[in-house]
């Protein structure tokens, strides 16, 4: 009796496996239907960028967080700057509609080296860079290895510090073995997704509110693709490679640096990733308001004015 009850179980979870994957794909290919790219692309050394040009005037360049793209920008924030700066609002590389080789890096550096060869190409004079949460040690990493790539640093909620624990929200991410984390893309992760999005969200924007359309004009959707998941979670394992050398060179950057936080971050501490930077990083600025992890869509007239003061210092 034992075997037969083994075979039974094993073809119900094979079945369940594939109907799971078969809904995943189904799933990907209607998200990238309904939200194709927007901007332009172009390759690099590093692999090929999406991105976006909006406005004219000083140049900034838009990096986003682990799990986000775009749109985490363009939701709320560029349309109150556009008429002042020329915005390149860019997907790192994995993320987005921005594709990642599979035996490229994912440590913050080489993302950084990505996002200078884009600046180069696009002969932007030192820019102000805006980086939100994962985005901000990116920044970071570009002003430490290419600092005649940036004028400036304007820091979102930004990941500055290893951190031992990951956040309860991207503990589903946390999967070291590359073979595992494909086959949880392919598979499980998507309705996962699904079934904990209200969760999740909550933490990630609260104690503010998730936008209604936060799927679609925030990009929310994208993070339903396999390839998504796969690129955030290897985002996630590689984030702190680079961070103790990087912290350890801090009191070596060149460039006005200013820091953003939301005092009720859920996702980042205010105090270990903001507060930590000071006697480290020469002459920072630290601002904190009201507000969570997401201040780019849930601050948006807040934050704007933050980054036309930083820019206006500059």
């Amino acid at each position: 009796m034992a075997l037969p009850l083994f075979f039974g179980v094993a073809g119900v979870a094979a079945a369940a496996l594939g109907a799971s994957a078969l809904f995943t794909a189904r799933t990907a290919r209607r998200v990238t239907r309904e939200l194709p790219p927007r901007g332009r692309f172009v390759d690099l050394d590093g692999g090929r960028l999406h991105y976006l040009d909006l406005g004219s005037g000083p140049p900034i360049v838009m990096i986003h967080g682990l799990g986000g793209q775009t749109a985490h920008f363009t939701h709320s924030l560029t349309d109150r700057l556009k008429d002042d700066f020329r915005l390149v609002v860019v997907d790192r590389p994995g993320a987005g509609h921005s594709p990642r080789a599979a035996d490229a890096p994912a440590n913050v550096r080489a993302q950084a080296a990505s996002i200078a060869g884009l600046i180069r190409h696009l002969a932007l004079e030192r820019p102000l860079v805006v980086g939100h949460s994962l985005g901000g040690a990116v920044a970071l990493a570009l002003a430490l290895d290419h600092p005649d790539a940036v004028g400036g640093l304007a820091l979102i909620a930004p990941l500055t510090h290893p951190q031992d624990e990951v956040p309860d929200a991207f503990r589903g991410l946390a999967i070291r073995s590359p073979a595992v984390r494909r086959f949880v893309a392919a598979t499980v992760a998507t309705p996962a997704a699904i079934a904990t999005r209200d969760k999740v969200l909550a933490h990630v924007f609260g104690p503010d509110p998730v936008p209604d359309d936060f799927g679609t004009a925030g990009g929310g959707l994208l993070g339903l693709r396999p390839s998504a998941f796969y690129h955030t979670s290897t985002d996630l394992v590689a984030a702190s490679e680079d961070l103790p050398a990087m912290v350890e060179r801090y009191g070596t950057l060149a460039v006005p640096v200013a820091v953003l936080y939301g005092r009720d971050d859920r996702i980042l501490s205010p105090q270990a990733h903001g507060e930590a930077l000071r006697g480290r990083v020469p002459d920072l600025r630290l601002d904190v308001v009201d507000g969570g992890h997401m201040l780019p869509i849930t601050a948006p007239d807040a934050t704007a004015a933050w980054i036309r003061d930083v820019a206006r210092r500059r």
